[in-house]
């Protein structure tokens, strides 16, 4: 997986298509990810020690990776980053678009 948190992402599938947003959390056993402000839940809590008052609480839900593309800013476009190997062998993130680095 190429995507990282704190990555902006755009979401090209499904009911949030063209919703943009930072990477929260990135989950990479189940391929999904949490994106700011996308896929909002409403969850209904009953008041604990932690919680007092209980109530409706908004949280984002995670959503497929498939459904989401990366953002690059310079070419204010979505874009696929790639890998490559620098001659000193590390490896760094790359926009496919442009050739300019993520990171």
């Amino acid at each position: 997986m190429h995507i990282r948190k704190k990555d902006t992402v755009v979401v090209i599938r499904g009911k949030y298509k063209g919703a943009r947003g930072r990477v929260l959390e990135v989950i990479p056993k189940k391929r999904r990810i949490l994106v700011e402000g996308v896929n909002i839940i409403k969850r209904h809590t009953r008041p604990s020690t932690r919680n007092q008052s209980g109530g409706i609480v908004q949280r984002e839900a995670p959503i497929h990776i498939s459904n989401v593309m990366p953002w690059c800013n310079a070419a204010n476009a979505p874009s696929k980053i790639l890998m490559k190997r620098l001659e000193d062998g590390r490896r760094v993130r790359v926009w496919a678009i442009n050739g300019e680095s993520v990171d």
